[in-house]
């Protein structure tokens, strides 16, 4: 028997291991199978290159709980230790490593060390357990090692009477954490962390049909058939697949295997996806994954089923940021790759360039998939525009190298239910929508309910509108437009169409200059001057007599505030709401309003074609709405 104190100068160190080394204490089990695993895996490689003289067999890592004991074991069938190993991989390195951590970052909450130290997994048992017990025999033909410490330096390690090859970690579970001895917490752990393991993972047993027995059928007088109940055996319970989609090669897999790794990875998301990116990369780093594009709506929880991060196919976290562009975070599926580097914990990212090359190679694969998707079938990329487009059109916000690529297949929806690139849109617009200064002018919609008006103005006269709705697409549209000096996107409602894409002609007004200046005073009374710039324009003499617009500059800075941004404008962050109201020179009603004599049937004429010039802008509401419906039954009496 041999005793000892674990030569360390911090004072009381399990405490300090408690409260900084891992902040999280439920983690003790993911690290501690990631131990038994790579003891497993090690053992598979030495016996593949004639290192060990032992059969792997069906090695597996066993969970069990015994809540009289108040006990947690952890038996893996790996490679075992030796009494020596155990000295010095247990009493020095890794608590020498533990020792190096606490040192340097135990003032500094925001700091942590990088994995690598062995053993430091180990000593995260000591989160929930008052005294660990480590049983091991190393596949070596050496006695077997008892170690035992009771959380203080002090420590004993003797021979075991062990015979079977393999570690067997015993947890004495402390008072403050005895709800890791419930059934349902260990299960919730294993499923959260180990679910996708390398090594099968047994909790417990369960009942199967035998596959070896045949029912016997037997019959009565009667003639009645009774068929014996099915034999049923105890199995143990592998919670784990060991061989997860993503550590396959795609070529090995079809699209059925992607959608039943889709529900396993999301068992309450009952949609598809709309396709998968498989991602597997050896240089020069490795990575493999599978990213799926869900189908999204407004009303989607965006946090939700978030992009899993493994590490050697055990999980770390659902915080990928850093990793995985902020455009793609609202993809699912899994990232895995032991060159990630995590903190001590694995719970947060380290500051490392090849985060920045993992980021930009993923940002390249999915533009590439899209890409491929858009010129293998470009109909079906049409149907499935509307559900993707916010990632797309983020992605092109923020990423430039992804903005030249996006450029290609991204996609303009019009009224007409067409689809174009840019470049096709430009194409097919420049004739007809190019004005007599040589801007050519993009028209968009934003809400085709709303607008409808403004885009049947638009499409009489033969110009496209293109339906622009995301959120972020004012700052996409400033974006598009720095690329071309010419090209200018306008929403159809901002002005009058003939006001949108001045051509050379221009309307003769009917109205003499001094009734213009006799009628803009009288409808200026008539209108709220600090929401409402009244504008005399000469327009069609069909046109609506009173048009409300919003001048696209104002409007669009506006949009770009709420969003985030909004181009460095000095005092746009409570910039009131100011319309235009043009009136058209030319329409029989406003000659009436001039030439009216009756003061009070004038003001009547000016609230009622003002009033449908709001509702036709969804600005008619409350009080005003109410007296509009009076006025206009007294109108048709």
């Amino acid at each position: 028997m041999a005793k000892g104190n674990i030569n360390v100068s911090v004072e009381n160190i399990f405490p300090l291991i408690k409260k900084f080394l891992y902040s999280d204490h439920e983690i003790f089990l993911r690290e501690l199978i990631s131990n038994g695993t790579d003891a497993t895996t090690k053992l598979k490689h030495l016996i593949s290159i004639g290192e060990a003289n032992t059969e792997l067999g069906d090695a597996k890592i066993e969970i069990s709980i015994d809540e009289a004991a108040k006990t947690i074991t952890i038996k893996d069938q790996g490679l075992g230790m030796t009494a020596d190993e155990v000295e010095k991989y247990i009493n020095q390195i890794a608590f020498s490593g533990a020792e190096e951590f606490l040192e340097k970052y135990k003032d500094d909450k925001n700091e942590t060390g990088v994995i690598g130290h062995f053993g430091l997994g180990f000593y995260s048992a000591f989160m929930v357990a008052e005294k660990v017990d480590l049983i091991t025999k190393s596949f070596k033909d050496v006695p077997a090692a008892h170690w035992t410490c009771d959380g203080s330096p002090e420590y004993t390690l003797v021979e075991h009477d062990k015979s079977d090859r393999g570690t067997e970690i015993v947890l004495h579970i402390a008072e403050d954490s005895l709800d890791f001895l419930k059934e349902d917490k260990i299960k919730g752990l294993l499923s959260k962390y180990n679910r996708f393991n390398q090594v099968p993972i047994k909790f417990g047993t369960k009942k199967v049909n035998d596959p070896d027995f045949t029912p016997a059928t037997t019959t009565d007088e009667e003639g009645k058939e009774t068929t014996e109940a099915h034999k049923q055996i105890e199995v143990d319970d592998i919670i784990n697949n060991t061989s997860p989609a993503w550590t396959k090669a795609p070529a090995d897999l079809n699209e059925e295997d992607y959608n039943n790794f889709y529900r396993e990875l999301y068992p309450m998301q009952f949609e598809e996806s709309l396709f998968h990116i498989h991602l597997n990369v050896d240089y020069p780093f490795n990575l493999t994954g599978i990213l799926f594009f869900p189908k999204l709506s407004p009303s989607m929880d965006m946090q939700k089923d978030k992009i899993q991060l493994y590490q050697n196919q055990v999980y770390v976290t659902d915080n990928v940021e850093g990793i995985v562009p902020d455009f793609l975070q609202m993809l699912k599926g899994v990232i895995d790759s032991p060159d990630i580097p995590l903190n001590v914990s694995r719970s947060g990212l380290q500051a490392d360039g090849a985060v920045k090359k993992i980021s930009g190679y993923i940002t390249k694969k999915v533009a590439d998939k899209l890409s491929s998707l858009f010129k293998k079938d470009r109909a079906d990329f049409e149907t499935k525009w509307n559900d993707i487009k916010v990632i797309i059109e983020y992605g092109m916000l923020s990423e430039d190298k992804f903005f030249d690529k996006a450029k290609k297949f991204a996609l303009y929806p019009t009224v007409a239910n067409t689809y174009f690139t840019f470049d096709e849109l430009v194409e097919k617009t420049k004739d007809t929508q190019t004005d007599k200064d040589g801007n050519h002018v993009v028209l968009y919609t934003s809400n085709q309910e709303a607008q409808h008006s403004f885009i049947e103005s638009a499409t009489t006269k033969g110009y496209e509108v293109v339906i622009l709705d995301s959120p972020i697409i004012s700052h996409l549209m400033q974006k598009l437009e720095g690329g071309d000096a010419k090209v200018k996107f306008t929403r159809v409602d901002s002005d009058f169409i003939d006001n949108l894409i001045k051509k050379d002609d221009t309307v003769i007004s009917k109205l003499s200059d001094e009734e213009k200046e006799t009628l803009k005073p009288i409808i200026e009374a008539a209108v709220p001057k600090e929401t409402y710039t009244v504008q005399l324009e000469a327009m069609d003499s069909d046109a609506s007599p009173f048009i409300i617009t919003v001048p696209e500059f104002m409007r669009r800075m506006k949009e770009m505030q709420a969003s985030g941004g909004g181009g460095g404008m000095m005092g746009m962050g409570n910039f009131p709401d100011m319309y235009n109201l043009v009136v058209n020179t030319n329409s029989p009603l406003v000659s009436n309003i001039l030439n009216d004599k009756d003061e009070a049937s004038q003001k009547n004429l000016i609230s009622q074609a003002f009033d449908l010039a709001k509702l036709s802008q969804n600005l008619l509401h409350g009080k005003e709405l109410t007296n509009f419906v009076k006025r206009s039954y007294e109108l048709i009496k």
